[in-house]
């Protein structure tokens, strides 16, 4: 009877966890941490770039919410004072700074903005770093894309946001204390066919960041790199599958996925994955069962990531499967994470 009830409540045990987790929508550490700390961000001076829109936009409504003194960057000043005025918390809309800011415009422009934003809010200085601002072009092939378009990228999403972090740094290193919260992308864990250049600047990022916190920990700097998968914007419809009437893309929403980095920021994680279900469970089989995995997947990015980092021949046969089709299937705007490209349907999915 004992044997009986023992085996009942492993089996009872097992399904309740591959339920919380085949409803997750991030990676299980993060999923462990239910809510923000809002201690760690009421009064806190808190920058965020690419605030004018998208996810930027998100988090600061999100952490105006939660008390935050925010300072919101982007080269478009109207739509700054358009997000300010949405604003509202402890010290949102009237407190909230406007600082306009082009990561690409330059080593002493990027200075200039730093001793701005330190000097905001009494000289109280920049507490968390959102680096959210970002360059993507649409999608391309690795041979096609120009050096313009290189350049491009590289100067807002590397050497921009690298220039302005080594800026600020010195400051926060002064007081002994500061975060940066890094919005990568799951481009930067596996290979985006399709998104050479973009995929290439976000690894960059990812290599950049870790070496950072690894080096500036003991000192009080912390490091959160954040790698989303697909988002969906709450004010742009979610992408339809051409041939596949009243199908949709299953995306993590912006608001979501703020509130999810907000809360690995608040929680001092190193680095999370945030994308759709069921991915988050199928990973794990394809990690251990991978016959199973690989028969189950049908939303591959937390998989494949996954299978990059712990399995990388693996992991990396599988993206060379689906590269050109996925190019393929983004030039006819269809869904490039469909199971079809796997298995050989060559139509925009």
């Amino acid at each position: 009877m004992l044997t009986l009830i023992f085996i009942l409540v492993s089996l009872a045990s097992i399904v309740a966890v591959f339920f919380k987790f085949w409803t997750a929508d991030g990676d299980f550490t993060l999923m462990s941490k239910k809510h923000a700390k809002r201690e760690e961000i009421e009064d806190k001076v808190v920058w965020i770039t690419g605030a004018s829109r998208g996810i930027g936009e998100v988090l600061a409504k999100q952490l105006a919410s939660l008390g935050a003194k925010l300072i919101i960057s982007a080269r478009n000043e109207a739509e700054l004072e358009r997000v300010k005025k949405q604003l509202s918390g402890k010290h949102a809309p009237d407190e909230v700074m406007i600082l306009p800011l082009d990561l690409a415009s330059g080593e002493d422009s990027l200075r200039v903005a730093v001793q701005r934003a330190e000097s905001f809010f009494a000289g109280a200085g920049v507490d968390y770093m959102i680096h959210n601002a970002a360059y993507e072009r649409p999608k391309t092939t690795a041979l096609d894309v120009t050096e313009e378009g290189l350049k491009a990228t590289f100067n807002v999403n590397v050497i921009g946001t690298i220039s302005l972090t080594r800026l600020l740094a010195l400051f926060m290193l002064k007081r002994g204390r500061g975060h940066f919260v890094v919005m990568s992308s799951a481009a930067g864990k596996a290979p985006a066919p399709g998104q050479a250049v973009y995929s290439a600047s976000k690894f960059a990022l990812n290599g950049y960041f870790h070496s950072l916190r690894s080096e500036l920990y003991r000192k009080g700097i912390k490091v959160t790199v954040v790698c989303p998968g697909p988002i969906k914007m709450s004010s742009v419809p979610e992408a339809s599958t051409s041939g596949q009437k009243g199908f949709s893309e299953k995306r993590v929403s912006s608001e979501r996925c703020a509130e999810l980095t907000i809360i690995a920021a608040t929680h001092g994680l190193k680095e999370v994955w945030i994308s759709y279900q069921p991915v988050l469970a199928v990973m794990y089989l394809v990690q251990y069962m991978p016959t199973i995995g690989f028969w189950l997947m049908d939303k591959p990015v937390l998989a494949v990531m996954y299978l990059v980092q712990y399995m990388p021949t693996i992991g990396f046969w599988l993206m060379d499967k689906v590269g050109a089709k996925r190019v393929e299937a983004a030039a006819q705007k269809g869904n490039t994470y469909s199971l079809n490209l796997l298995f050989g349907k060559n139509k925009a999915l």
